[in-house]
């Protein structure tokens, strides 16, 4: 084997019985991927753990509601879509790596994957590193609120929005009719309108609920707003821009099953096409006499450890040209600088990267746009360079940066990049080695090709949303995790586009489109209904898959300090061990409840004997004690205050660095270790995310031989710069 893959229980005979094994001691090439709720070290190494229960610890789940009701998890289970993009590329990199290096060298690796630390990057936004901005505040309660404009109703449904930048929020309420608020600087502030929320949604509900979907939506793609319907699993699937790109294919295994059903197809396409067709899931040992034997590569003994001084990262070498900005871009390129490329990002003074202008809080700053939390936790480990694309000068230094440049990645809308003259047909024909990288967010084709899109507007419309909220609520977003799974999937086709160009010495165009993603991650909706025609419906903090799941207030609980407790019950034998901590009360033994659909159907009785027993309880007794039960339990973190939790201190998860600007500050890692870094004590993290055009001169010396005086002409025209123009 090349790669082996587990997910084990925590502290289950399973697990013991395969570390026994001892398989990279045994086969120094191989890869060995350990996927576990909290990692395979650390104090919570062995804890109990739901896709509910993690949302909770690692600080998403507080970020999610209106401050009336209680928080609000992410629905449809994605973490473990999010978990599996990231550890994709983890493995393959790795397998990458050991299947290039010299004879006689140990070049495996173990890879301990945490789903705890991936969702503290994809579904806190940063917010531990806004709070370390402003000095880490003591703020009371859990930070939970609501996007406004986001998901509103419309005569026939709901519309999804995204506002992120103040242009957007122009267009809007130009769009609506009202550029008179524009004059009320408090509204163009999210946090502004949240605080005057019942004001705003009349204001803005009163133009929507006068027009259809349809409607709405032609008008804000006119303005170029990001927009989208609220799709179910059962909408999407009419979707013109799916149906013309012909996304949905049918399951092979369809045919031989009474349903037919369809399911999204792969997120990526290299040169146009699906690299691989589907192949029907196996049947329960379908091939176990079947796998072919194939001569052993592997070295059993007498392998060199390389020294610290020799150790590669699987990527060192290649370098990437990033013109991508916000968040889904630059994960992708920033991963690919964990992994060892040499990453130039991309921006021109005249429009920096749209994730610095979050800094705009920080106003009062003569550097502002440096202190954006997104901006500084997903561009470490890269250079950064400044270049007007609008300026012929500008397209000719990236025309010559490309022919030193392994990877080009970009996520303009489709008709820029082709502007500048910098598509793929160019590419190619200055470099034929380089791989290009494209990351629209609807597709290089069809009829929503030139729409504009965030992670928002994926949610919305990939059905993600509709899973997400309380029942007696509306559709709410998942805030955010479609931005990092889309740069994992182009992360992903990279390092594939990578491993094909060593056997053709040449390039290759890649598509990753954003919805394309995100519909993975919501095919569970698709299946359901193109199967049996159901519509799966929001269950607040319920689960298809446990019973009881939910939140709980505890002793003390009030409004400036919340103490609710996750609780999640998946098996049999979590439900005996709840009901031995309660003490076995007479209404936990009814024979009602003996299983999962007994206990789904009773669930607002338990809920309410739980809570009885709960709020005359400290919060932290009971996690310690049903924690050691191995019950699924965590407290709802605030989002704000990861970066003491024990299990991501003890796992290294942060690391300090100084930035020139801002200070020192604890950024995120990737959410998995490498044990061969770990036993050189080799940091993720090397460089901090650059200040705006921080490498201009380095890397326009070092690559291109350009002079002082060429360059101090170049700033002089403002093809590069150090500072933003126009704010």
């Amino acid at each position: 084997a090349d790669l082996v893959i587990e997910t084990f229980a925590p502290n289950s005979p399973e697990l013991a019985q395969f570390t026994s094994l001892d398989l990279c001691a045994r086969w120094p090439h191989l890869v060995v991927l350990s996927i576990s709720p909290y990692g395979r070290s650390g104090p919570c190494a062995g804890k109990a753990a739901t896709e509910f229960t993690l949302q909770a610890d690692c600080g998403s789940l507080s970020t999610r509601g209106r401050r009336d009701q209680s928080p609000v998890m992410a629905g449809g289970r994605i973490v473990d879509y999010v978990g599996g993009t990231f550890a994709a590329v983890a493995a393959l990199a790795a397998v990458m790596r050991a299947q290039q290096s010299a004879p006689g060298i140990a070049a495996g690796e173990y890879i301990d994957f945490s789903l705890l630390e991936v969702f503290n990057i994809a579904g806190t936004s940063y917010a531990d590193m806004m709070s370390s901005l402003w000095g880490r505040p003591d703020v009371p309660g859990v930070l939970r609120n609501v996007e406004v404009p986001s998901i509103e109703p419309t005569k026939d449904g709901w519309v999804g929005f995204a506002t992120n930048s103040h242009q957007q929020y122009s267009d809007f309420l130009l769009m609506i009719g009202r550029t008179d608020l524009l004059e009320q600087k408090d509204l163009a502030t999210a946090q502004g309108r949240s605080k005057r929320m019942q004001e705003w949604n009349d204001i803005v509900h009163a133009w929507t609920k006068a027009r259809t979907t349809e409607e709405i939506i032609a008008a804000a793609a006119l303005l170029r707003i990001p927009v989208a319907p609220v799709h179910t699993g059962k909408t999407v699937l009419a979707h013109e821009q799916l149906l013309a790109r012909g996304v949905f294919v049918e399951n092979p295994k369809a045919a031989t099953l009474q349903t037919a059903f369809v399911q999204p197809r792969p997120p990526y396409l290299i040169n146009g096409e699906s690299l691989f067709a589907l192949r029907p899931a196996p049947l329960h040992g379908q091939h176990q006499h079947t796998i072919p034997a194939r001569e052993s590569k592997r070295q059993t003994a007498g392998a060199t450890v390389p020294a610290p001084d020799e150790y590669a990262l699987p990527l060192q070498g290649l370098r990437v040209l990033d013109a991508t900005a916000w968040w889904a871009g630059p994960s992708a390129t920033q991963m690919l600088a964990h992994l060892g490329a040499e990453v130039i990002h991309l921006e021109a003074i005249q429009r920096p990267d749209g994730a610095r202008m979050m800094g705009g809080v920080h106003a009062h700053q003569s550097d502002w746009y440096e202190y954006s939390a997104m901006f500084l936790s997903a561009n470490t480990n890269k250079l950064g360079m400044t270049l007007n694309l609008d300026h012929p000068g500008g397209v000719a230094i990236a025309r010559e940066l490309l022919g030193h440049c392994d990877v080009f990645i970009e996520n303009y809308s489709p008709r820029v990049i082709e502007k500048f003259g910098l598509g793929w047909d160019a590419v190619q024909a200055i470099n034929p080695r380089c791989i290009m990288v494209r990351m629209p967010a609807f597709g290089l084709d069809g009829p929503w090709r030139d729409h504009v899109g965030f992670a928002q507007t994926m949610e919305q419309m990939s059905g993600l949303a509709w899973l997400t909220g309380h029942v007696d609520d509306q559709p709410r977003i998942q805030r955010g995790p479609c931005d990092p799974m889309a740069g994992m999937n182009a992360a992903f086709a990279t390092l594939v586009a990578l491993n094909e160009r060593r056997r053709t010495n040449t390039g290759c165009l890649i598509e990753c489109s954003m919805i394309e993603g995100a519909l993975n991650a919501a095919a569970e909706q698709i299946v359901e209904y193109s199967a049996y025609g159901n519509v799966m419906e929001r269950m607040g903090n319920r689960s298809p898959d446990a019973a009881p799941q939910g939140l709980y207030y505890c002793q003390g609980h009030d409004r400036k300090n919340e103490q609710w407790l996750a609780l999640s019950i998946e098996t049999e034998a979590q439900w005996q061990s709840l009901k031995s901590v309660l003490d076995c009360p007479a209404w936990a033994n009814s024979s009602a409840l003996n299983d999962l659909g007994g206990r789904k159907k009773h669930h607002d009785l338990i809920d309410h004997e739980l809570q009885q027993y709960l709020q005359s309880r400290p919060l932290d007794d009971i996690l310690q004690q049903w924690a050691s039960a191995g019950i699924p339990v965590a407290p709802v973190r605030s989002s704000v205050k990861t970066w003491h939790h024990p299990q991501l201190c003890a796992r290294q998860f942060f690391e300090e660095l100084a930035h020139p600007v801002v200070g020192s500050h604890l950024h995120v890692t990737p959410p998995f270790s490498f044990a061969n870094m770990q036993r050189q004590q080799q940091p993720w993290l090397r460089l901090p995310a650059p200040t705006l055009g921080e490498h201009n001169r380095h890397i326009l010396k070092k690559l291109l031989a350009y002079t002082d005086a060429m360059i101090d002409q170049l700033e002089q025209e403002e093809v590069i710069g150090r500072r933003p123009t126009g704010f």
